[in-house]
């Protein structure tokens, strides 16, 4: 069992308030909450999920065992009153039991003003696993934005890892099987069940078979401009419809969409994202799904960097009116830390790399290559190989 790089700071938080864990389906949560409880409260945890209907009645009734210590609560976020029902068990139990949450929807959406949980509870988004984390384990450290990032050493065991990465994705299930048939039935099962349980559960959504359409079209817009009306055309549905399924399916942690970074200096774009999936395996071109990959190691980065450190990190893509692009940039209270620029070879520096640089004053400009051995710098940009420069997060 490999340790999950969140296990030590949720126990941690779980001192001083209620302790919510979201993610995709099958990230690893149920078995991350179940692993804290029989590691540290042995005996004395309740784990109850809101889809077992004894579970369900003994939540309902707010009767829990006194000898339990940890109380974890699984898919809560299906019941309508969830969060008064959790309000009111934290508010009548905090001294006596700590309290765990786990959920496939975006238990964050609940954050904005009038929030009847403000205050009561940290908030976690479990990610698939990273080069780091395997590597690691729950091995954190501290990190300080604006300096430079620090990497590992070349070394046989993380180019294998990125391997399997790159293939069978970061889930933990094909972590373990790393088979092609294993891979293709569990992109089949796990679709089907993000959109016939989970979204059916929630949301109001009358045609299933089209939202299921759209997740087949998703992987071929990894990497490049998303336009929700080419979606639409596509699909042959309104503007409105297309919009709402997507968002959807972002809420429910299948794809991401990461913004053009805005600033005075460069005229960016306004409003066109980038999209990317959560399982990046299900990307066929090569070059997309290794752009994903690299993204999905930021992303983690900076949801790290604001769900523990409380830090404002946030990931971007630069491009402006002139249609000059670099692919990511990491950004602390909207001041650029470090650029990146994803290549399959080395081939040479592009010019907007080094534009964006020196307009934007960036302090750590990256080329990242799949090719291996790579690590040097030319003209103040460091080209390293993804095996070494993942090594940096966590």
């Amino acid at each position: 069992m490999i340790k999950r790089y969140l296990e030590k700071l949720i126990l941690e938080d779980l001192k001083g308030k209620m302790v919510f864990i979201a993610g995709p389906r099958q990230v690893g949560k149920t078995t991350l909450a179940l692993n804290i409880g029989e590691k540290f409260f042995p005996d004395r945890y309740l784990y109850l999920n809101w889809d077992n209907r004894e579970d369900r009645k003994i939540m309902l009734n707010g009767f829990f065992r006194a000898d339990k210590e940890l109380l974890i609560f699984d898919e809560i976020h299906k019941y309508k009153n969830w969060k008064n029902y959790l309000k009111g068990v934290y508010d009548k139990y905090k001294t006596k039991f700590k309290i765990l949450i786990t959920g496939s929807a975006r238990l964050d959406i609940y954050r904005r003003g009038g929030d009847s949980l403000l205050g009561r509870y940290y908030y976690y988004r479990l990610h698939p696993f990273s080069l780091k984390e395997l590597s690691a384990g729950d091995s954190v450290e501290e990190f300080i934005p604006l300096k430079e990032l620090e990497f590992l050493d070349f070394n046989k065991k993380n180019r294998e890892l990125f391997d399997t990465l790159f293939y069978f994705g970061g889930f933990p299930e094909m972590i373990v099987q790393q088979t092609q048939k294993a891979l293709r039935r569990w992109h089949n099962e796990r679709v089907d069940r993000v959109i016939k349980e989970d979204i059916r559960d929630i949301e109001n959504v009358r045609d299933l078979s089209a939202l299921q359409t759209l997740v087949e079209l998703l992987p071929d817009k990894v990497g490049s401009l998303f336009s929700l009306n080419s979606l639409r055309e596509d699909l042959g549905v309104a503007y409105k419809t297309i919009a709402l399924w997507v968002a959807i399916l972002e809420k429910f942690y299948y794809h991401f969409r990461i913004y053009p970074f805005q600033m005075k200096k460069i005229k960016s774009l306004k409003k066109e994202p980038k999209l990317y999936l959560w399982d990046w395996s299900e990307i066929k071109d090569e070059g997309a799904k290794f752009e994903n990959m690299v993204a999905s190691h930021l992303l983690k980065f900076c949801y790290f960097l604001f769900d523990m450190e409380g830090y404002k990190a946030n990931l971007y893509y630069l491009r402006d009116i002139e249609k000059r692009e670099v692919d990511f940039l990491v950004a602390i209270d909207g001041k650029p830390w470090f650029c990146v620029e994803v290549k399959s070879t080395f081939k040479n520096i592009p010019n907007s790399l080094r534009y964006f640089g020196e307009k934007l004053k960036i302090p750590f400009i990256y080329e990242v290559v799949k090719e291996k051995n790579i690590d040097y710098i030319k003209d103040n940009i460091r080209i390293i190989s993804a095996d070494k420069f993942l090594t940096a997060f966590v």
